[in-house]
């Protein structure tokens, strides 16, 4: 036993670069090439006629979304906070698959402290996809999340 312990001491070096050469192969022979049929298959499409787009939008959905998010500010905010928001967004993008994300401004006031101007991102999604079906409704929408305020 202690022949075979200082066996493998004298030629650590060389097991250490055996195990990273078969550590290697392993990988190239048989974890790449099923990662790789994984990402040729369909396993996360998402099959859907709204394929987004990076630069800004201004549709009949995004208008509803930013209403949307505006609604959830609201709600969210202190009872003693006054806010006015903007007429638009001052960007909306689709980001695929009726993903949104609204950038807008709002300018709040509290009892305490003078008016202030906020810019806000707020990401929402229409969850009934290609149905259309009562846009208006927020309980057809998840906020994702907003940031900034």
């Amino acid at each position: 036993m202690s022949s075979l312990v200082a066996g493998l001491k004298k030629h650590r070096v060389l097991l250490f670069i055996i195990g990273l050469a078969a550590l290697s192969v392993s990988q190239q022979k048989f974890i790449m090439p099923w990662v790789y049929d994984v990402i040729k298959s369909d396993w996360f499409l998402i099959d859907t006629k709204d394929q987004g787009s990076n630069l800004a939008i201004s549709t009949p959905l995004s208008d509803i979304a930013f209403m949307h998010c505006n609604n959830y500010i609201k709600s969210e905010t202190a009872p003693d906070t006054a806010i006015v928001f903007a007429e638009k967004p001052l960007k909306a993008w689709d980001i695929g698959n009726y993903e949104y994300i609204i950038n807008g401004e709002i300018t709040t006031t509290s009892n305490s402290s003078a008016s202030v101007t906020k810019k806000y991102a707020c990401r929402i999604t229409y969850n009934k996809g290609d149905k259309q079906e009562d846009p208006l409704n927020f309980d057809n929408w998840s906020i994702i999340g907003v940031s900034d305020l």
